[in-house]
């Protein structure tokens, strides 16, 4: 399940440059992961777990200035590897040209021990390309 949301640029989000900051870009990627969680997790998963980032791999391929705004879209396309596995981001400027696009790492916590867990079906299932 595909999974999008827009972010626009706003004065605070603009670096020296001229340009939305890259650790904006970061804040915008664990947020619209997050939304997709709380969207649609089941709320027994969403009060039992909680998601870690332990990798991000972003290419940056154009810049976004105050005002302007991206379509964000979130997708699992592989089932988790034991606690892990990778979502991909892109974001897609007005124009449709593709401004940031990432995979990050996310592994599964139990929200009460913080201890590692292995990602069950059930609980990647509504995250998975079908």
């Amino acid at each position: 399940m595909r999974f999008t949301r827009s972010f626009t640029a706003t004065p605070a989000d603009i670096d020296e440059l001229g340009h939305v900051n890259n650790a904006v870009w970061v804040q915008w990627i664990q947020e619209i992961a997050v939304a997709h969680w709380q969207a649609v997790a089941p709320a027994a998963h969403r009060d039992a777990y909680i998601w870690v980032v332990t990798r991000h791999e972003i290419d940056y391929r154009g810049n976004l200035r105050e005002g302007e705004t991206v379509t964000a879209e979130t997708w699992v396309p592989d089932p988790p590897r034991g606690a892990r596995f990778d979502r991909h981001v892109r974001f897609v400027g007005a124009n449709g040209k593709v401004m940031v696009e990432a995979v990050t790492t996310w592994a599964l916590l139990d929200r009460a021990s913080g201890r590692l867990l292995r990602v069950r079906d059930d609980i990647a299932a509504p995250f998975l390309e079908r």
